[in-house]
């Protein structure tokens, strides 16, 4: 996929190439376990288990009119799930890899349209620009907060940046917000991601996205506006956005915009990244918090960003075995594998790397 404004990457000599190996030695291991590399019943079921917590969170809020105060906290809950259901079902969905059932597999990624956010978009913006040009500036829509903020060196810097890295976390928690109501439409209508054109949308396309657009807006402002009135809604709605956008911004961030991982640019004028594609996933990712269980159960394994840069089409339930394999062959070829201990050391990691980033150069 490249064109006159995505770069190419460096052809490896496939005897020894670095990704034709790990491919080789991963495959390896579900071939000896006789294991799927798509999701299992620990996935499925804590599937259910947070769309039943949203369901139930969401009839009580809107049937229910708790008091102000247990209104805030489950609120607050269900932007917590509404975030858990996006890191744990939607996204492994989207990337195939929920389950061995295409059926299921749309089902889980399309999940998300209930959620305010559109598979059709998010598939082009995330599977496909994002896995592939992680961290160039210009191309990757994920970095690309300007001019409110400066990701990367390769990024213009402006004066207010030097406060980037206080007023970051403010504009983290408008993620969603921006997402539901404004970014999607901005790719409908423009027809790209970045600069990355979408493949032409179907008559079928256009009617799904529309639709559940309409089933987000009625679930989530008419009936409840006409259930408990437009001030509580108002306070109620803003909390679930804003929760549920700062914890996707954190976890996404940490993974890729921090001080050790790399914002690469093509050489010119042959337009190519030097090294060949997993090589640059993994100078361009970070993984943090590997060995705590909960955040691996929250995140869905996105702490393992690592593992599922290299290999987005396994569930991230298979990533902490597959991650042995990875880090010895990293260790082998003499390649950088980012990896921070605790989700403190990751998020102090990322303030540096932002107050640096706002610094002069």
């Amino acid at each position: 996929m490249q064109s006159s404004v995505t770069p190419g990457f460096q052809q490896p000599n496939q005897s020894q190439s670095f990704y034709k190996v790990l491919s080789a030695r991963v495959n390896d291991y579900f071939k000896k376990n006789k294991v799927q590399k798509t999701g299992n019943w620990a996935l499925y079921s804590k599937a259910i288990l947070l769309w039943s917590l949203y369901a139930a969170t969401y009839v009580h809020l809107i049937f229910f009119t708790p008091h102000v105060v247990f209104a805030i906290l489950e609120s607050v809950l269900l932007g917590v799930v509404t975030a858990a259901i996006g890191f744990n079902v939607m996204h492994d969905g989207g990337h195939g890899s929920f389950s061995n059932s295409k059926f299921w597999n749309n089902v889980a990624a399309y999940s998300v349209n209930l959620l305010g956010g559109s598979m059709l978009m998010w598939s082009n913006k995330h599977n496909v620009v994002h896995h592939t040009f992680t961290n160039i500036t210009g191309v990757d829509d994920d970095i690309n907060i300007q001019p409110l903020a400066r990701m990367g060196e390769t990024q213009k810097r402006y004066f207010f940046h030097r406060f980037q890295h206080i007023y970051i976390w403010f504009l983290y928690g408008l993620l969603l917000f921006s997402w539901v109501l404004y970014t999607d439409y901005i790719k409908y209508f423009t027809n790209k991601v970045g600069p990355v054109k979408l493949k032409k949308l179907s008559a079928l396309n256009h009617f799904g996205f529309w639709t559940m657009k309409v089933v987000y807006v009625f679930l989530m402002v008419v009936l409840p506006i006409y259930m408990v009135g437009a001030i509580p809604w108002l306070v109620g709605f803003s909390i679930v956005l804003f929760v549920s956008g700062l914890i996707l911004s954190v976890v996404f961030q940490l993974a890729h915009v921090v001080e050790h991982t790399n914002f690469p640019v093509a050489t010119q004028p042959s337009n190519n990244i030097e090294n060949e594609w997993a090589i640059h996933q993994l100078e361009t990712t970070a993984n943090f918090a590997t060995k705590n269980k909960v955040i691996s159960w929250f995140v869905g394994g996105l702490n393992f960003q690592v593992e599922h840069h290299l290999f987005p089409q396994i569930s991230h339930v298979h990533y902490p075995e597959i991650s042995k394999i990875i880090k010895s062959t990293c260790k082998e070829f003499n390649v950088r594998y980012n990896e921070y201990s605790r989700m403190t050391s990751a998020l102090a990691s990322h303030f540096r790397h932002l107050r640096k980033m706002g610094m002069a150069n």
